[in-house]
């Protein structure tokens, strides 16, 4: 585990396997850290050197208070140095929904870097302005209302939003685990992400994914019916492009199905 101090910020990144002939480099969700991946990175074999960062707001990486620190541009930039700092080049760039946006992002400009993106129910944003402005008062109203309640408050409203409800059938010390996790987050990093990177306030990435010639594989939960319609409409604009489906699975196959998630991601390495 190290803190790297990155253009002003203290980022948290962990590394696996520092020898391993390949290097994962991943991504978690909002609400997320690197403790999410804790069950999938035990399944991999130790040839594969991992990389864990936690994202602007969320785990042990700094919360500033100005919410545009935490524009995708800026996540973007961040990442750039870390990965430069770290000296990892031709890699695999894997990211699960804002980690897989952030993903993407950074895949649009700087594509020489990676190997290839794997992005597990993620999305490219929204296609129009009309539909950014819709999301950035949505989430600007529920940043206020994180602000104002709480943690508590904001963890138990969001486990319970359909995009989840697939998770309440996991065992009870793997949903305690999760939500441990989403309370271990600060009101200031959660409000602030969803202001300055949330879906809204990004740019959109539609027109610029016939552009990425990387390979791309794209992972959904066959029970999260929005993300494999984004999918599919993704896989269709991607030059080189693979979407797999995961029966039984929601929105976070790595949390639902460590085993076959990881079983993916080794055949894609």
């Amino acid at each position: 585990m190290a803190a790297l101090t990155v253009r002003g910020i203290q980022v948290n990144v962990e590394i696996w396997n520092e020898h391993g002939k390949e290097t994962l480099v991943l991504l978690h969700g909002f609400t997320g850290s690197t403790k999410t991946w804790q069950r999938v990175i035990g399944l991999l074999p130790k040839t594969i050197k991992i990389v864990a960062i936690d994202l602007l707001g969320h785990g042990k990486t700094d919360a500033p208070k100005d919410p545009s620190r935490y524009k995708m541009t800026e996540q973007v930039k961040d990442l750039e140095e870390i990965f430069d700092r770290l000296r990892l080049q031709d890699f695999t760039l894997l990211g699960y929904s804002m980690g897989g946006r952030t993903a993407l992002s950074y895949a649009v400009h700087y594509p020489n870097r990676i190997k290839r993106l794997i992005l597990e129910s993620a999305s490219p944003g929204l296609r129009t302005e009309e539909e950014r402005a819709a999301r950035r008062r949505s989430d600007e109203s529920l940043a206020n209302e994180i602000e104002e309640k709480g943690i508590h408050w904001f963890v138990d409203k969001w486990e319970n939003i359909t995009l989840f409800a697939s998770q309440k059938t996991l065992p009870a010390e793997i949903r305690q685990a999760i939500r441990e996790e989403r309370l271990s987050q600060s009101e200031t990093g959660l409000a602030n992400s969803l202001r300055g990177m949330g879906t809204g306030a990004q740019d959109s990435n539609w027109p610029k994914l016939n552009q990425l010639s990387i390979p791309v594989v794209l992972i959904t939960g066959e029970l999260d019916q929005k993300f494999v319609q984004i999918t599919k409409q993704m896989a269709e604009q991607l030059p080189n492009a693979k979407h797999i489906t995961v029966p039984d699975a929601g929105h976070s196959i790595h949390v639902e199905n460590p085993e076959q998630f990881a079983t993916i991601v080794k055949g894609v390495l």
